[in-house]
């Protein structure tokens, strides 16, 4: 088999990239190792920065998330009692879009069927190797068949537990990483929002987060344990919990059927470079960000967007200038959401072992950010997405 661009990963990273290597008729084939019901179910982000938004409508598939994404302005921090809002459109000029991961894979899948270019499903036994050749190769079984795939780029899009970054000799990458001892325990329930924007919950009992998914899904997290059994946790026991760390004078949190629920532990992950040779890591395959920030779809989508230019700007003029340069152009945005990430994660979060000045540094900054408009600036302009970095 032969095609330009190889991707494998079916997720938001790969996906996007495969849209837009279509709209400049460069060939790829995405290869995925789970099904499609499961990747189309699979639950995750749901904040989208302004970019992302941008990028998807540019690329066809955002004329759904037009009509049912939730436009935010901005975001609310809670703490000592008090909920104070970050107008956000204000301080910047733009706005998050609230519209899950999940629906962004549909529309990607969507298009892409509807266009009938390939992409294979429950693909097994992918190895990826003669990445400094000019001709790098994708091994992979589909339907019991051994295929090769010869590539002039392969893309790995496969998630940080994925088959391409170990792939690379070792000595070639630096990684850098920190695990956190705590995780998110997530709720999707069958009720409709109690708040308007996002609140972003601190309090002695540990973090808390009110998001949502769509006028009648919301979607809850709680500070817990990264090993947290999710057995201890029945549903009466997690709203009992979510009432206590977002309690506010006037102000009730509605209840309603828990649909699904889940522990998620937290790290900060990258790896350097992201490229070697022909072979290009694009998301989760390159670096995590906790979740505090909501910056881990929306780095995943810059990611691909700066390289599918370079392969573009390659295929038209035959220069490697830009495919040379991406893991550097994408590493100066990864290390900026990664302080991001880890800023609000440490200002928000119950850390283990801390003591009262501990806590009394994260109420101060707290009140810089809501008091001070060159803070709340600050803190605006990395969460929907700074323009440059």
């Amino acid at each position: 088999m032969r095609t330009q661009v190889g991707i494998v990963g079916a997720g938001p990273a790969g996906l996007t990239l495969a849209q837009l290597l279509a709209r400049e008729r460069i060939e790829s084939i995405v290869l995925e190792d789970r099904s499609r019901g499961y990747v189309e179910r699979r639950i995750r982000a749901g904040v989208l920065e302004q970019g992302t938004v941008d990028l998807l409508r540019d690329a066809g598939v955002g004329e759904r998330m037009g009509r049912e994404g939730i436009v935010h302005g901005g975001i609310h921090l809670q703490f000592d009692g008090e909920r104070h809002h970050v107008p956000m459109r204000d301080l910047t000029g733009r706005s998050i879009v609230i519209y899950g991961q999940t629906e962004v894979v549909k529309d990607l899948i969507a298009a892409r069927l509807a266009d009938d270019l390939p992409l294979l499903f429950e693909v097994d036994g992918v190895s990826v190797d003669e990445l400094e050749t000019d001709r790098p190769r994708i091994r992979f079984v589909h339907e019991g068949a051994e295929h090769e795939l010869e590539c002039d780029a392969i893309a790995g899009c496969d998630g940080f537990h994925g088959v391409c970054r170990p792939s690379i000799a070792d000595g070639v990458l630096r990684t850098f990483e920190r695990e956190y001892p705590f995780g998110w325990l997530g709720v999707l329930a069958q009720v409709a929002p109690s708040m308007d924007e996002l609140v972003y919950a601190h309090t002695e009992r540990g973090f808390a987060l009110l998001s949502l998914r769509s006028p009648t899904l919301s979607r809850y997290y709680l500070q817990v344990a990264h090993d947290e059994d999710l057995a201890e946790w029945p549903d009466e026991r997690i709203w009992e919990e979510l009432q206590d760390r977002t309690a506010l004078e006037g102000w009730t949190l509605h209840e309603g059927p828990i649909l699904e629920k889940g522990v998620t532990g937290m790290r900060s992950f990258v790896c350097e470079p992201m490229q070697h040779g022909n072979l290009f890591l694009a998301g989760d395959a390159a670096h995590i960000v906790p979740p505090t920030g909501a910056k881990g779809l929306n780095l995943a989508i810059h990611d691909v967007r700066v390289l599918a230019e370079a392969l573009v700007h390659r295929y038209r003029t035959g220069s490697r200038d830009l495919l040379d340069a991406y893991s550097r152009e994408c590493l100066r945005r990864v290390w900026r959401c990664e302080h991001f990430s880890w800023w609000m994660t440490t200002m928000l979060h119950r850390l283990p072992g801390a003591d009262p000045f501990d806590l009394q540094l994260q109420r101060s900054q707290l009140r810089y950010v809501t008091t001070s408009e060159a803070e709340a600036r600050a803190l605006a302009e990395n969460y929907v997405g700074l323009e440059r970095v």
